[in-house]
C-alpha cells in the first residue's frame, strides 16, 4: 500500500471546495480530484485510487441519492465535515482547520513527508552580526531577560540554523524551538543547530532551566510549561493537537511564565499550528514574526500565522536576526540589564 496522503474532495459549492482543497494540501496530503457531487467520475471509486474522501455538501437533502451510492462504493473512509469553512481571513479559520486536521490524522495517519537533517549545509552565514556594545557585559544569568518562541516544521531546521548561525554572542535571549519532528531526531537536531555559531543547543526536558545565549529543542514526547524562575516543567500529559510538540501551546505557555518578555516567530512549515496562540501573543504587546514566504522550503505555516494580521515583522531567516539584534540592543540602551557577577 502506498504511503497515506492521497485525499479526495466533494463539495457542492466551488468557494468551499477550494478552502477544503487548500486546507488538505498546506497539511501536505496530496488532493488528488476535488469535485461537485454530478461531476464525480467513477474511477475515483476503484481499489485503491484514494485514501480518504473529504465531504461537505451544504444541501443533504439535495443530494441523498448521491451520498447513499457514495456510503455504498466507497473503497475509503469516508470524512463528513461538520459545517462550512469561515473565510481564511476570519478569526475562526484555524480553529476550524485544526478540527479538520486531528480528523484527517485520525483517519488516514499524519502525511508522509521526512525532514532531511543530513542536507543542512556546513557553511559560514553570508551575515554574521558584529557583536553591538551593548551585548559586551552581558553574563547569562539563572533566569533570561527575554524568551522567543521558535516555531518550525517542514524546512524548518535549515531556516532556524541560518538564523541561529547570524547572530552574535551574548546575546541576552533564551530561545525555544518548537519543532514538529520525530523524537527520535531530536538529539541530532541539538547538534545541527548548535554547529558554527554561539548559541548553546539542548534538550529541555523536564527540570532544564532556560538561559541567556542558549536554545531549549522542547520534547516531543510530553508537554512542557515554564515557570517564572525559568525552569522548564512537564504537564505530565502529552501535548495537544495533531503534531507535536504543540507550537500553539509552546507559545501560550511562554506566555504565562514570562508575561511580556518574550515574542515568537513563525519559520518554514506545513500546517497551521501556531496561528490560534501568536494573535493572543500579540494582543499582549509582545511580538509575533514570520520568515517571508519566498525564503521557506514550505510557507503554509508562517502564512496562517500572518493571514490573522498578528503579525509585525517579515523577512528571511538573516532579515530576522537582524532585527533581533536591533531590537535588543535599542532595549538594552535604553534599560541597561543588571550585571551578573
Amino acid at each position: 500500500m502506498t504511503a497515506p496522503g492521497r485525499v479526495g474532495v466533494i463539495a457542492d459549492s466551488t468557494l468551499q471546495g477550494h478552502l477544503l482543497s487548500s486546507a488538505v494540501k498546506g497539511q501536505g496530503y496530496q488532493v488528488l480530484v476535488s469535485t461537485e457531487p454530478d461531476a464525480l467520475e467513477g474511477r475515483w471509486l476503484e481499489p485503491d485510487a484514494l485514501d480518504l474522501w473529504v465531504v461537505d455538501l451544504s444541501s443533504e437533502d439535495r443530494w441523498q441519492h448521491f451520498l447513499d451510492d457514495l456510503l455504498e462504493r466507497a473503497q475509503v473512509p469516508i470524512l463528513f465535515c461538520d459545517g462550512q469553512a469561515p473565510a481564511r481571513t476570519d478569526a475562526r479559520y484555524p480553529k476550524w482547520e485544526r478540527r479538520l486536521v486531528t480528523k484527517l490524522v485520525s483517519f488516514i495517519g499524519k502525511p508522509a513527508v521526512e525532514e532531511r537533517l543530513d542536507v543542512i549545509p556546513q557553511r559560514p552565514p553570508q551575515i554574521r552580526i558584529p557583536q553591538p556594545r551593548e551585548f559586551q557585559a552581558i553574563r547569562p544569568g539563572d533566569r533570561p531577560r527575554q524568551v522567543w518562541v521558535l516555531g518550525a516544521s517542514l524546512g524548518g531546521p535549515a531556516a532556524v540554523k541560518l538564523f541561529l548561525d547570524c547572530l552574535p554572542a551574548n546575546l541576552p535571549v533564551a530561545f525555544v524551538l518548537a519543532q514538529h519532528i520525530d523524537g527520535s531526531f531530536l538529539e541530532t537536531l541539538c547538534g545541527v543547530l548548535g554547529r558554527d555559531n554561539p548559541i548553546q543547543c539542548k534538550i529541555g526536558v523536564d527540570g532544564e532551566a532556560l538561559r541567556h545565549g542558549e536554545l531549549a529543542i522542547v520534547p516531543v514526547e510530553y508537554a512542557v510549561r515554564f515557570r517564572h524562575d525559568g525552569r522548564i516543567q512537564s504537564t505530565g500529559e502529552t501535548w495537544e493537537g495533531p503534531y507535536a510538540p504543540s507550537i500553539d501551546q509552546v507559545i501560550q505557555h511562554v506566555g504565562e511564565g514570562f508575561g511580556n518578555a518574550c515574542g515568537a516567530i513563525l519559520f518554514s512549515g506545513m500546517g497551521n499550528d501556531g496561528a490560534i496562540a501568536a494573535p493572543r501573543l500579540a494582543a499582549t504587546g509582545c511580538p509575533v514574526w514570520a520568515q517571508s514566504a519566498d525564503t521557506c522550503a514550505v510557507s503554509s505555516q508562517p502564512d496562517s500565522v500572518r493571514e490573522t494580521g498578528c503579525v509585525s515583522f517579515n523577512g528571511s531567516p538573516e532579515q530576522l536576526a537582524l532585527q533581533l539584534v536591533e531590537r535588543v540592543r535599542r532595549e538594552l540602551a535604553q534599560a541597561p540589564l543588571p550585571q551578573h557577577q
